[in-house]
């Protein structure tokens, strides 16, 4: 049969790529911190970021290759405890936006190894990406066929609709982050717009968690 008959067909590619399309391209953990990132240091502050957060993606598709989703997803306990971290660490990073708003001089640029690891670790504890890998993902899977192959071909249309998402959201906010950031006044609203974000949606988050373990 070789490697082609073991891919998903063609009509479930495509569904499969729309809707993942919808999925990253609505505002989530992600998408947040890509935009916020290029928004307070530039474009490319934006694409470390938009490298990190895709690393975690793959690391979620892995895990639903090998079995770690399954895993999660039969764990509420596990999945409790991924969904508070995300949500925890989210409040996190807003109050350390928060403070660097508020200081009078221009806060230093972070190194672009440190805003990968932000992205990457965000992307980790994203309930989003958490839900996709145990609950989205399987629904294109034909369990008459070795999984492996398919997850593997459908985490490549994932990250290739990921990356044109994410690419339009730091082309587009570092074309106004010059403005943006053209004065003290705009970098402090900026960052409290960021931090503000951060925290709205790690309580969003917690609340979604809290919801769904009762």
């Amino acid at each position: 049969m070789g490697w082609l008959g073991l891919m998903p067909h063609t009509t479930t590619l495509l569904f499969f790529a729309i809707a993942t399309l919808v999925l990253t391209a609505s505002p989530g953990p992600g998408v947040i911190y890509v935009a916020a990132r290029t928004l307070s240091q530039g474009r490319r502050a934006g694409f470390a970021s938009m490298f990190g957060i895709e690393s975690g993606e793959v690391v979620w598709i892995a895990a639903a290759a090998t079995g770690l989703a399954a895993l999660l997803a039969a764990s509420a306990d596990a999945l409790t405890v991924l969904r508070y971290g995300g949500a925890a660490y989210l409040i996190y990073l807003g109050i350390q936006r928060w403070r660097q708003s508020e200081k009078v001089e221009t806060p230093r640029p972070a190194p672009l190894g440190r805003i990968f690891a932000q992205g990457f670790l965000t992307q980790i504890l994203n309930p989003k990406v958490a839900v996709f890998a145990i609950a989205f993902l399987p629904q294109f899977l034909d369990p008459t066929m070795p999984v492996l192959p398919q997850v593997a071909v459908l985490g490549v249309v994932y990250i290739a609709m990921a990356v044109v998402v994410d690419c339009s959201y730091v082309l587009g906010v570092g074309a106004l982050s010059g403005r943006l950031l053209s004065s003290r006044v705009a970098q402090r609203r900026a960052g409290r717009i960021a931090a503000g974000t951060y925290v709205a949606l790690g309580m969003v988050a917690a609340a979604s968690g809290a919801r769904l373990s009762r």
